[in-house]
């Protein structure tokens, strides 16, 4: 049967809506430009134009794929972050909009003056790594994970991105085996996911995300516990660090840091309003 590529995005759009996919039209849009080889130009200006047995085949296969709920960025294995392009595994998070919180409040934070010492504890893909360097050249940057998978695709994202020599990887639980007292900013975007509430994520978290990056125990704090001990450490006097969190656990995390002698400054919200991060500074007591 003769297939165009209007006709086959909008039986693909149908499909994935039945499927119970949240962006149907979008997904398909990509998944025929994938699968098919074209671009969005083409399916604008030429949206008659027939597919080989070929295409159809393979953007089949790649609508079935979606149609299971596994995400498009594992599809395609990359995802949009920042201004990159990252590359993303089942080993790894695929990074959310909602992170990019995190990262301006570190630029802000950072400013454009000398170089600083920067941790990013917990790097998966090395999403704010990457943004940070990329922005802050002058800054010496350390992407920690306890993955080796993760880190070998944050080393490949890094080379592909002009910065595997502006960033040092290391695997470590949660930089455990850095000096005391070496950095001038900590930031992290640990697992925050109450154990018991997984299985109630949408399918493309729960079923394909890693498990690690998503735990955070019975009530979502866990790696709180033990990341924030490990902030207060690796701060010089002056330094500061900032987390994300999850939703309506801003209060918790916040006294979590109290606790550990760091001293919370604030609260920044994502662009849904939803607060994001807990930042703050090295205490006195620290």
């Amino acid at each position: 049967m003769t297939q165009n590529l209007v006709a086959t995005w909008k039986a693909a759009r149908d499909r994935l809506r039945e499927a119970g996919v949240d962006t149907p039209a979008y997904d398909a849009r990509l998944l025929l430009e994938a699968g098919a080889g074209v671009a969005r130009a083409d399916i604008l200006t030429d949206p008659y134009r027939v597919l080989s047995a070929a295409q159809r085949d393979a953007v089949e296969r790649l609508i079935v794929r979606r149609e299971a709920r596994e995400p498009v960025s594992h599809i395609l294995g990359r995802k949009h972050f920042w201004t990159f392009e990252l590359r993303v595994t089942p080993d790894v998070l695929a990074p959310r909009p909602e992170t990019e919180t995190l990262v301006l409040w570190a630029l802000e934070r950072v400013g454009a003056g000398g170089g600083l010492r920067i941790a990013d504890l917990g790097a998966g893909s090395g999403a704010i790594a990457l943004a940070v360097a990329s922005e802050r050249p002058q800054a010496e940057v350390v992407a920690v994970d306890v993955s080796p998978a993760a880190l070998a695709v944050a080393q490949a994202n890094a080379e592909a991105c002009g910065l595997g020599a502006r960033i040092t990887f290391l695997e470590d639980d949660w930089g455990a085996s850095l000096p005391g007292g070496s950095f001038d900013l900590v930031l992290s975007n640990p697992p925050y996911v109450r154990t018991g509430a997984l299985s109630l994520l949408e399918p493309e978290v729960a079923r394909y995300e890693p498990r690690l990056a998503l735990d955070g125990g019975a009530d979502g704090l866990a790696a709180y516990r033990r990341l924030l001990p490990q902030i207060a450490r690796l701060l010089r006097p002056g330094g500061a660090f900032a987390v994300e969190i999850g939703q309506g656990q801003a209060e918790a995390v916040w006294a979590l840091a109290d606790e550990q002698g760091l001293a919370p400054e604030g609260v920044r919200a994502d662009l849904a309003g939803i607060d994001r991060v807990v930042f703050g500074r090295r205490g006195a007591r620290n």
